[in-house]
């Protein structure tokens, strides 16, 4: 009997095959650490070859854990982490490495091309601000900068795209990835007209077919099949990027109410939901993203502050090393739950923390690639606990800034992401918000999002709606 659904999640810092029943509920899951390298002061790129190594073997380690998973599977759908650029050749063998959404080397590139004129335009059809880790701006960054990466080059993929092709051997991207970084999210199809301000005429080549998991679906390769422990033809769907995913899983997709979703990881997105192509509200700074959903008519509009839980994984190492240097050594669960003690312990007027300590900046809702973490406001009254607490506020703070440049203020927040397991994060981002805050009950959201699509794509559902009244 096929009874079972699986979501794989290639995140930035884990890779996760997720199994789940037909009514979504989680049954096992199989995890494998991921790493990245950095180049120079802002590169970051991963090993194309490992990550589809990985991610095979949280589906092989998946197998070891349900008895006969291969014969129960109804489909498994794969999404990951977003922007970037993958490159393949003609036998479908990397090319070179594949460059993350850390990356910041087309900083200078997205200012160039900002300033070019023509950028309002590509927004209009976009709706998604140029931000260095999208694809365009590398691929723009490598024509002008170093010819030599295209060469030999034939697709052009994101994360989940090239895990989809290692699957079945087809090349595509989705509708959201695809539109917000080429296309028009009105047509979900590419778009000459950005493409041409992009200045990639002569690289449209390298762009896939879009193809949409929620209706269409592809087997399981043989390769693949042998390598996995699964089934030949199994259908393997296509799912959209993991942000959208995350927001599917999380219960951002609830029409009529007034509710946002934030998901605080990494990075943190912040989401408001749009019925209508014409309810997607275009700021004039030209920034943060709409992403098609796979519901027709319907997307998700963010604004993402680049670092989240990086500001928070900084102070940690701060308060790790000082310890550490005085012969004291701690886990870092148990500074986590330190950090609740600090911040129990600061002062009611804390410092100022602008939470911008990632390498490539900031991209919402402003972007600015040499934006960078400070401190205002210390004193001789200021403590290390007062120094967490700003770091707790600075995000909150950054949280409400993103919001507001997609419209007023949500009643109501559905928070998901490592960081929403924190009850002092809960009450400062309520706070700062005003709005009241549910934590989405599922650990494994962007594999459930997946899964999702997955269920509506074989028919197991009539629609998204159906699917997210009893899986969410």
């Amino acid at each position: 009997m096929r009874d079972i659904l699986i979501g794989i999640d290639a995140g930035t810092s884990v890779i996760k095959s997720v199994a789940f029943d037909l009514k979504g509920r989680q049954i096992a899951a199989a995890a494998i650490p991921n790493s990245y390298e950095t180049v120079g002061r802002t590169g970051a790129v991963q090993d194309m070859a490992r990550t589809w190594a990985d991610t095979a073997r949280t589906l092989s380690e998946l197998s070891g854990k349900i008895e006969n998973l291969g014969a129960r599977v109804v489909a498994i759908a794969v999404t990951g982490q977003g922007d970037g650029t993958w490159l393949i050749d003609k036998a479908g063998d990397p090319v070179g490495k594949g460059w993350l959404w850390l990356d910041a080397r087309a900083g200078d590139t997205v200012l160039r091309l900002r300033g070019e004129g023509g950028d309002a335009e590509r927004f209009s059809h976009t709706g998604s601000g140029l931000a260095a880790c999208q694809q365009g701006s590398q691929l723009r960054w490598m024509l002008d900068e170093a010819p030599e990466m295209l060469e030999g080059a034939a697709t052009g993929f994101h994360c989940k795209d090239w895990l989809y092709f290692k699957l079945t051997g087809i090349r595509a991207t989705d509708p959201s990835e695809a539109c917000f970084t080429f296309g028009d999210f009105r047509t979900r199809a590419y778009s000459e007209t950005v493409i041409d301000v992009l200045g990639l005429r002569g690289q449209k080549y390298l762009l896939p077919d879009i193809v949409d998991g929620a209706v269409t679906h592809h087997g399981l390769s043989e390769s693949a099949a042998a390598l996995t422990g699964l089934v030949a033809g199994t259908p393997i769907v296509l799912g959209y990027v993991d942000v959208v995913c995350t927001s599917l899983g999380a219960g951002l997709y609830d029409p009529g109410s007034d509710t946002g979703c934030s998901i605080i990881g990494s990075t943190g997105m912040h989401m408001r939901l749009a019925t209508s192509p014409d309810d997607v509200r275009l700021n004039d700074d030209l920034t943060g993203y709409t992403m098609c959903m796979p519901i027709p008519g319907v997307y998700a509009q963010m604004q993402s502050n680049m670092a989240a839980t990086l500001n928070i994984d900084w102070i940690l190492s701060v308060a790790g090393g000082l310890l550490k240097s005085m012969g004291v050594e701690k886990t870092k669960a148990e500074l986590l739950a330190q950090m609740e003690v600090w911040l129990a312990e600061a002062n009611d007027r804390p410092p100022i923390f602008h939470p911008y300590i990632s390498e490539a900046g900031e991209r919402g809702p402003f972007v600015d690639a040499s934006a960078r973490a400070s401190f205002i406001g210390l004193t001789m009254s200021s403590g290390f606990p007062d120094m967490v607490r700003a770091v707790f506020d600075g995000l909150a703070l950054a949280a409400r800034d993103c919001y507001l440049a997609m419209g007023p203020l949500p009643q109501r927040v559905r928070l998901t992401g490592g960081a929403a397991r924190s009850a002092a994060l809960r009450r400062i981002l309520g706070g700062a918000l005003g709005a009241s805050i549910q934590t989405s009950e599922r650990e494994e959201a962007g594999a459930a999002g997946a899964a999702m699509i997955a269920a509506v794509s074989l028919g197991l559902y009539g629609s998204m709606a159906e699917c997210i009244q009893e899986w969410v």
